[in-house]
């Protein structure tokens, strides 16, 4: 048997080719966990880049994915892989997203339906600026979210199903992680780069 070939680093991201330049995959900084697993159907299958596994839910609604990160997170949007063909009455038609600090302060960002999906469904985190009241949602007035903490709260399953299979999340942030005026400069020239990496 030969070697295996090295797998490329777009690899790790399925939707690096759809993806803007600008946005970097951050869920990998984050620790998951579910309200219900089938034992082999968890949060390994639910990260691991292939939409061939998923994770499946084993008890009663709501059905939810919790991700928490150790510092507050800029997320841009969130997406998630379905596949209604495949999974029929375990596909979710209705995910409410939201976010907080901890498990026990969490608000309601969006609910995002779905209607017998099959792949990525992006929902996005953009938000207008706090006491912007504005009716404007073009996208310059729009900033990413703030947050620690995610919930993933699957209300609802096609054919009133009752435990979910979602295939994939991934967790998306801006490249540059400030935005205020003190904002350092982005150091990417090779120079820089080969300090990159912390001995």
């Amino acid at each position: 048997a030969g070697m295996a070939s090295p797998v490329p680093a777009a690899a790790d991201d399925p939707l690096a080719a759809l993806r803007s330049p600008d946005l970097r995959e951050i869920g990998d900084q984050a620790v998951w966990s579910l309200s219900t697993a089938k034992p082999g159907n968890g949060v390994d299958q639910l990260r691991d880049s292939s939409t061939d596994t998923y994770w499946q839910s084993d008890g009663p609604q709501p059905h939810l994915v919790n991700i928490q990160f150790h510092k507050k997170m800029r997320i841009h949007e969130i997406a998630i892989y379905t596949d209604y063909k495949l999974d029929e009455s375990y596909t979710p038609s209705r995910i409410s997203v939201r976010a907080g600090t901890t498990l026990h302060d969490l608000q309601e960002i969006k609910v995002q339906e779905l209607n017998e999906p099959s792949g990525w469904t992006t929902i996005s985190m953009l938000q207008r600026p706090r006491g912007d009241d504005s009716a404007a949602t073009d996208a310059p007035n729009l900033e990413p979210l703030r947050t620690y903490f995610i919930q993933l709260a699957v209300l609802a399953n096609h054919q009133n199903g009752r435990d979910t299979h979602i295939r994939q999340i991934r967790v998306y942030a801006p490249r540059n992680s400030a935005s205020n005026s003190m904002a350092l400069p982005e150091f990417n020239t090779v120079e820089f780069q080969i300090y990159a990496c912390v001995r």
